[in-house]
């Protein structure tokens, strides 16, 4: 079974507590289908697992099938850097067909962020490196494809829909998860 590498660290996007039972890491791309409907079944993990479950999002744009994924993956760090992530990885799985630079424009016009810093980072792809840096520890972690997940380091390679993501999980955390649940 493949590892994560590396392991989770400060320069990655993390959602909830890194100390949770279970770390649930995804290496996505925001043009594909698939980590669009993964999505969904994140946002519906994290609600039932709440502080059980800490979620962390790698970039792994698939650029020859997804020529709109790096730049978005771009936009996402761009609305990072201004405290946003989260809300542009949203907003990004929920436009998947509208991934233009207008459209990404539009998108941090909307969240109120500084947009001429916005378009001045991905004019000049000042978070081109941060995207290739995921994308590298993906490969060296085994990632072939988009969504891949990794629980508590471990890549998942069964089926992502929710009751097979909740299975694996709660497998993975069971003492921890049972005493809290």
């Amino acid at each position: 079974m493949s590892r994560l590498r590396p392991p989770v660290h400060e320069g990655d996007h993390i959602a909830g507590d890194p100390s949770a039972p279970v770390v649930l890491v995804e290496y996505g791309d925001y043009e594909c289908p698939f980590c669009g409907r993964a999505h969904g079944v994140v946002e519906a993990l994290q609600q039932t697992l709440a502080e059980r479950l800490c979620f962390v999002f790698r970039h792994f744009p698939l650029a020859t099938v997804h020529p709109h994924a790096a730049l978005a993956a771009e936009a996402a760090e761009a609305a990072g850097a201004q405290g946003r992530f989260w809300q542009m990885h949203n907003l990004l799985y929920e436009n998947q067909t509208a991934l233009e630079p207008a459209d990404l424009i539009g998108y941090a016009s909307m969240m109120q962020l500084d947009v001429d810093a916005f378009v001045d980072d991905l004019r000049t792809h000042r978070f081109l490196e941060k995207v290739r840096a995921d994308l590298h520890s993906g490969a060296l972690s085994g990632v072939n494809g988009t969504p891949t997940f990794f629980i508590n380091g471990l890549r998942h390679d069964g089926a992502w829909d929710f009751d097979s993501l909740f299975g694996a999980i709660t497998g993975a955390a069971a003492p921890e998860m049972h005493e809290r649940g």
